[in-house]
This record gives structure tokens, sequence and C-alpha cells, in this order.
């Protein structure tokens, strides 16, 4: 189990922000790199079940995962099944006079071969998502 914290400063609306982050139905085409595949389950309102396979450095990691959404100010993911059954993540968007605050938290758990000791120490695993999120904001920044 590992447990980051991200603030990020980007320079965008916030609306804009939450749409790219939030945004899982395109997670593969605008971020191919690192969301090779993403198949919608189920949607019920603001509650979807996604099957998504993420690419977190070197791993591709194949997760069932339940994202839920308040806009424009909420996105959370709960992963239900697969590599990271039980990991948790939380984008919260606060709205600045100048752009969004995002706040990103993240317990992930990864399981048997792709236990988190094997793969990463927290140190990599914090840049190979941090690299993901900066790749998220180049795009609400566009």
């Amino acid at each position: 189990m590992s447990r980051l914290s991200f603030e990020i400063t980007v320079d965008a609306k916030r609306e804009t922000v939450y749409d790219v982050l939030s945004n899982y139905e395109n997670y593969q085409k605008i971020l191919p790199q690192h969301f090779p595949s993403v198949r919608i389950r189920s949607v019920r309102n603001n509650v979807s079940v996604v099957e998504e396979h993420l690419i977190l450095g070197d791993k591709e990691l194949l997760i069932m995962a339940k994202h839920v959404t308040t806009e424009p100010v909420l996105h959370e993911v709960f992963v239900i099944g697969g590599d990271a059954k039980g990991s948790y993540i939380k984008e919260q968007f606060v709205k600045l006079s100048e752009g969004t605050k995002v706040l990103v938290d993240v317990d992930l758990k990864l399981k048997g071969k792709m236990k988190l000791s094997s793969l990463f120490g927290k140190n990599k695993l914090e840049q190979e998502y941090g690299i993901i999120l900066d790749d998220f904001v180049k795009i609400a920044e566009g």
C-alpha cells in the first residue's frame, strides 16, 4: 500500500481542468501512452464502471474502476477489481482567482506480482504518477 498526495496549480478554468481529468471516456484518445485501453461497462447518472489498462512506469495494470463525479469539484475512482483492487483516487478541483488548484490523493494497493515493493519504491511510484498528472495538466492548459 502506498499513499501519495499531489497539489497542482493549473493555468485554466476549473470547469476545463475538471473536464480533462474526469473524462475517463476519452483517456485512451488523449493519453494513449498511459491508458492503452478503456472500456465503459456501465453508466448510471454520475457513476460509471470502467475497465482500464493503466501504464504505470514499465508495468501495465488491468483495473476495473468505479468513477464517481461531482461536477466541477470532485472526481473519485474506486478500484473494484483487477491488479489494484481496493485502491482509491480522489481529485478535488478548487477555483482560484487565476486558475485551478487540483488536490490529488492516491491510496494505491497492488496485488500479487504487482506488489509495490517489487515494482517501485515510493519515490519512483510518485514520479510515475506525477508524469501522468503532468500530461493531464498540459492538455487542460492547452
